[in-house]
């Protein structure tokens, strides 16, 4: 600065500045920005000598106050070259009483030349005494302060956030254009309001808590998240993140707070979209876990319905076209004609009247061709209705009475997407929504497609089962004798159980076989495997047992030939009871083949297993077979079994023997009614095997 010793343009200034505050009701806190320029203060009397020195004046230009006063200013602060200058000024100052304004350098104590802005002007006591004030600020402090004024301003007016200043009342004092516009409001609009009078739609009262709290504590709320809506875009929610910080002026005095608003909707609903997908992931794992965990097609079409709701729909149903069940071709013969259904699952997320609304479970329903489920499986692609009016109801419902059901339960919203399996069209799988209030989108389509493209194939699986299954429990059934024959000396009754529904059907039989001289022969045997091959394995075992019966054969040489007959049968074995029981001596004669031994049921002492050589089950071949006799007297029980009845996954096998042995220990009933008894005391629900039963009991010839 000493090297341009030519003061800046001078600034001529007479007015008087604008936008002055009116009159304020009492005394309020001093502001801080005098004391950040440290504004010094100087006055001169006529003759330009120091009369006044304010402290700030030594640390402008420093100077302490016996050092100045009684001074001539041109000599103490100017220098020689611009002393002139300063006194053609000053004179005309005191001459016209204009202001003068500018900055030159001055001569500082230390001997440096700071820059220094002045503004100088005349004053008149009340005795007409003129003086001359100045008042001199640091040039550099001055432009620092001017400058993070400007930068200040510039940020806050081009800034892409929103940001506003409210007063210690909550009240808007300063908004940039960006806020102007996230909020739709203009910044005239904001000035002097509080926060519910520009968004209202918003939770004002949540917003204008942390707001005090930043106020009373200093500390920031940052990142907050707020979602609604604003004059800007009254139609759809945005989001935002707001920051609050509490405003403190040098001295420390709490002047207000300050707020910065990010639009983050983007970020809001890609957030949303995520966690959708995180959900229908949830529900389609959950939904394979929950699918298919049976072989029993009503069961799966259930467990279906019951992974839609509550999280895809409020009701699910699935229907299966009846002529699938049927095994027959689903097309019809008329395209236009109706389309017949079989209910088989509903699940409700509350107690709803829609849920009467929908078809019974079990029961036909025949919809016409331009019902909305009769369309998606003759198309076979889903059918879409986001919002569902009455007319929509009518194309939905069974009747007119289940639509109107169906609108007064709040139903606004319908997805239907087909059940298709090996390109087959099996049902439909179709939902509705009335409390949640969403309607149903592309995504959901697109989850339920996926549901059912998991649950056709199963529901597929369960059916193909069921048809081999009943197939098969069919053949068996064929092959198994009918209502034991009239015997000498001896009565019998017998039971088959087939599996559980999930199981295919074993090769468990049972034979009674009249011999010559009032003998008969008593048959128990297990092929080992299922399905429609066990069975038909048992069947020609049973008709080789009939006729080597018939060349009255001993019990061991029977099991022999039967051996060798399963020995040529590839990939099964089978495990046999063979008995042969004369009542005319009261006597029994048997041989067993890898068989769990029978029990016997006297009828004055207690159950016990007979004790016979196990042997080896037939097929294994090169061992040969015993056959013990015991007695059988009348009133005797002789039970033949299959180890379905006893055999559990998870019991020893000594421990239900045990167990059958306590049950024929049990009083007596006849013996048509033994063997259900039987099987009910012994059978559990996870059973996995069938059962064939024989209970012989010797009478008097």
């Amino acid at each position: 600065m000493g090297e341009n010793p030519r003061p800046e343009a001078a600034r001529m200034s007479s007015g008087r500045s604008q936008g002055a505050p009116g009159r304020a009701a009492g005394p309020v806190p001093p502001g801080a920005l005098l004391d950040l320029l440290h504004v010094a203060a100087v006055v001169l009397d006529t003759s330009g000598r120091i009369i006044f020195w304010s402290p700030q004046a030594e640390e402008v230009f420093g100077y302490t106050t016996d050092e100045a006063l009684g001074r001539y200013a041109g000599r103490l602060l100017v220098h020689e070259e611009h002393r002139g200058l300063v006194a053609d000024l000053f004179a005309e100052v005191m001459a016209t009483g204009s202001s003068w304004a500018g900055a030159f350098p001055v001569r500082h104590k230390d001997g440096s030349a700071p820059l220094v802005e002045f503004r100088n002007m005349r004053l008149t006591n009340e005795r007409g005494e003129v003086f001359a004030l100045g008042i001199a600020v640091d040039h550099d402090t001055l432009r620092r302060v001017e400058t993070d004024l400007a930068l200040s301003q510039r940020l806050v007016s081009q800034a892409p956030i929103g940001l506003a200043l409210m007063n210690t009342d909550l009240r808007y004092v300063m908004v940039n254009p960006a806020l102007e516009r996230i909020n739709g409001l203009p910044a005239a609009e904001h000035i002097g309001r509080r926060t519910q009078d520009i968004v209202p739609h918003l939770d004002t009262t949540t917003i204008e808590s942390g707001l005090r709290h930043v106020l009373l504590t200093g500390t920031p709320l940052l990142d907050q998240y707020i979602v609604g809506r604003t004059p800007a875009d009254p139609d759809h929610d945005h989001a935002w993140s707001v920051s609050t910080y509490r405003l403190d002026d040098p001295g420390g005095r709490v002047i207000g707070v300050a707020i910065s608003v990010i639009d983050v909707s983007e970020r809001h609903r890609a957030g949303i979209e995520a966690d959708r997908a995180r959900r229908r992931l949830d529900l389609i794992a959950k939904a394979s876990a929950r699918v298919g965990t049976t072989l029993e097609v009503a069961q799966t079409a259930q467990e279906l319905a019951d992974a839609a709701v509550p999280d895809l729909a409020d009701l699910a149903a699935v229907d299966i076209l009846d002529a699938v069940l049927e095994y027959r071709t689903s097309r019809p013969a008329d395209e236009n004609g109706p389309e017949l259904f079989r209910a088989l699952a509903l699940a409700s997320a509350y107690p709803t009247d829609a849920a009467t609304a929908a078809d019974t479970v079990g029961e036909p329903a025949a919809y016409s061709a331009d019902r909305l489920i009769t369309r998606c499986v003759r198309a076979g692609r889903p059918i879409l209705v986001s919002h569902a009016g009455p007319e929509d109801l009518l194309r939905i419902a069974r009747d007119s009475e289940a639509a109107a059901q169906l609108q007064a339960a709040g139903a606004h919203s319908y997805l239907a997407v087909p059940l298709i399996a090996r390109n087959e069209v099996l049902g439909a799988f179709d939902m509705l929504r009335a409390r949640n209030p969403l309607p149903f989108d592309a995504d959901d389509v697109l989850l339920a497609g996926e549901l059912a493209a998991r649950a056709a194939v199963a529901i597929d699986n369960a059916r193909w089962h069921q048809s081999v299954r009943n197939v098969a429990e069919t053949l068996q059934r064929s092959l198994l004798p009918e209502a034991p024959p009239d015997l000498a000396g001896l009565e019998v009754a017998a039971h088959y159980q087939p599996a559980q529904a999930a199981h295919q059907v074993g090769g468990d039989w049972y034979d009674i076989i009249p011999l010559p001289g009032d003998r008969t022969a008593l048959v128990v045997g297990d092929v080992m495997g299922n399905g429609i091959d066990a069975a038909a394995t048992m069947g020609r075992l049973r008709t080789a047992t009939c006729a080597f019966a018939d060349l009255d054969l001993e019990p061991d040489e029977v099991l022999t030939h039967l051996d060798k007959i399963t020995g040529g049968l590839e990939r099964y074995i089978a495990t046999c009871l063979y008995a042969v029981y004369n009542p005319h001596h009261h006597r029994c004669r048997i041989a067993n083949a890898g068989h769990l031994p029978p029990a016997l049921a006297p009828a004055d002492r207690p159950p016990e297993l007979v004790d016979l050589p196990t042997g080896v089950p037939l097929g294994v071949g090169g061992v040969p077979f015993r056959t013990i006799a015991f007695d059988l007297h009348p009133g005797d029980r002789l039970v033949m079994f299959t180890d379905g009845l006893v055999e559990t996954r998870h019991d020893p096998i000594d421990a239900r023997l045990a167990a059958l042995l306590r049950a024929l220990d049990m009083p007596r009933v006849p013996l048509a009614e033994a063997c259900p008894r039987l099987v009910s005391a012994l059978r559990q629900p996870d059973d996995h095997d069938d059962v064939a039963l024989l209970i012989a009991q010797a009478g008097r010839t």
